[in-house]
């Protein structure tokens, strides 16, 4: 059906830039004509400070890093409820030990703004294979967006290099996984190390769908904030500051540096959405064309208008029984049932670039159907899709993916 596009209220057109990121030149044109801009001030919302300084990710074990990172959480966080151990829980790093262990692992990698909430569905069913699996927090993360402005590249890379020895001394190899930012940093990380068993990616972010971006590093000189929102959602922030959006680039930066150097031969299952608005799906698919070589990979792209490229699986997502129009960036992280964000749940994301009058209806709980940022009907209200109709479909072929690396490796062993 053709998108329907109303004139846009000015709570609409910020929605738009924070997604293309196409705010910076305003901000830094703001910067210059009316002097400083994000700075705090003695009344501003707590979210928007920051804390001294990040909490630490090296412990020498996992347990405590767990421990240590949720006293920290718990002493810096802005609550959204009254239930403060829970929402310290849903946002710290966590561990799934399988009952039946496979004696393999996997780490994952939650992207910019999330939490690793965002990979726990996909941990307890990879868990239930028998994987021990952990879920890490990208400093900055998890307390209040403020805290966004605090890391570096170094921080992100930092946790990852250490979360992935940690597990490497328990594990001869193990998995890497990661979504949007995640991805990137998992990739990064893969490609430069031997003792990676293979990839899960979810939307990498290996390039961003606005060449807006790149300029963030500059902008954060000048400017604070690319974009400031009411923090409502306990398990992701909705706010961005220019720094959170500079070190995104520099990731995107380091996995391209290499992917230009090294091609991935371990299997990888990537996902992808069609009407992601986030990042460039057709770049994505060019890498995993001509870098990832594995003969068991899997490209599964939710949309209609697969591309013609090996391992591919289309899911269409004009989903009528799930009121579902269309994918999105998150989408596919989380099943139906998710207690938050499954087609029960309690969070639902209204900002989704649509008109005012939509806006509102969705934040009165009137009838919706789900889609991408920006994705619009005529006669349809609109919130960001949330979960994964597709969820267990795509636990499956992650199973037989994963599963191929053994029959890979004794192949490749014969055939030296």
């Amino acid at each position: 059906m053709k998108k329907f596009r109303p004139s846009e209220s000015k709570r609409e057109k910020r929605s738009r830039h924070k997604r293309k990121l196409v705010a910076l030149a305003f901000y830094l044109s703001a910067f210059i004509t009316a002097g400083i801009i994000g700075c705090s001030t003695k009344n501003e919302n707590p979210s928007f400070s920051h804390a001294p300084s990040l909490p630490s990710y090296q412990q020498s074990n996992y347990q405590d890093y767990v421990d240590e990172t949720q006293q920290w959480l718990a002493e810096h966080r802005v609550y959204k409820t009254d239930d403060h151990t829970l929402e310290v829980a849903l946002n710290s790093p966590f561990e799934v030990v399988p009952e039946n262990p496979n004696g393999e692992a996997v780490l994952l990698v939650h992207g910019l703004g999330d939490s690793p909430y965002s990979f726990r569905d996909i941990a307890n069913h990879l868990a239930k294979q028998g994987y021990l699996v952990r879920a890490i927090l990208l400093p900055g993360h998890g307390s209040k967006v403020g805290d966004l402005i605090l890391p570096s590249y170094e921080d992100w890379h930092g946790v990852v290099e250490h979360h992935t020895a940690l597990l490497l001394e328990d594990y001869p190899s193990i998995w890497l996984g990661g979504y949007s930012t995640g991805a990137n940093l998992v990739t990064s990380k893969a490609l430069q190390d031997d003792r990676i068993s293979g990839l899960l990616l979810f939307s990498p972010a290996f390039e961003p769908s606005s060449s807006a971006a790149k300029y963030a590093g500059f902008v954060s000189v000048f400017v604070q904030w690319a974009d400031k929102d009411p923090e409502d959602n306990m398990l992701r922030y909705n706010s961005l500051p220019m720094n959170g959006a500079a070190v995104y680039y520099e990731t995107v930066s380091q996995v391209q540096k290499q992917l230009d150097k090294h091609q991935f031969d371990k299997p990888t299952v990537m996902v992808l959405s069609e009407g992601d608005s986030v990042v460039d799906t057709k770049a994505a698919v060019g890498w995993f064309n001509s870098h990832f070589s594995n003969p068991n990979n899997k490209l599964i792209w939710q949309g209609d208008n697969a591309p013609q490229v090996s391992g591919t699986i289309a899911q269409t997502m004009r989903l009528p029984k799930f009121r579902v129009s269309n994918g999105s960036h998150m989408g596919m992280l989380f099943s139906p049932e998710n207690p938050y964000y499954g087609t029960q749940g309690t969070v639902r994301i209204c900002d989704n670039g649509q008109s005012e009058e939509a806006y509102t209806a969705c934040l009165n709980g009137e009838p919706m159907w789900y889609s991408s940022y920006g994705y619009q009907e005529l006669g349809k209200i609109h919130s960001r899709l949330t979960f994964n109709p597709y969820f267990n479909q795509m636990s499956e072929i992650i199973d037989t993916v994963m599963n191929s690396e053994h029959h890979y490796e004794q192949t490749a062993s014969a055939k030296k």
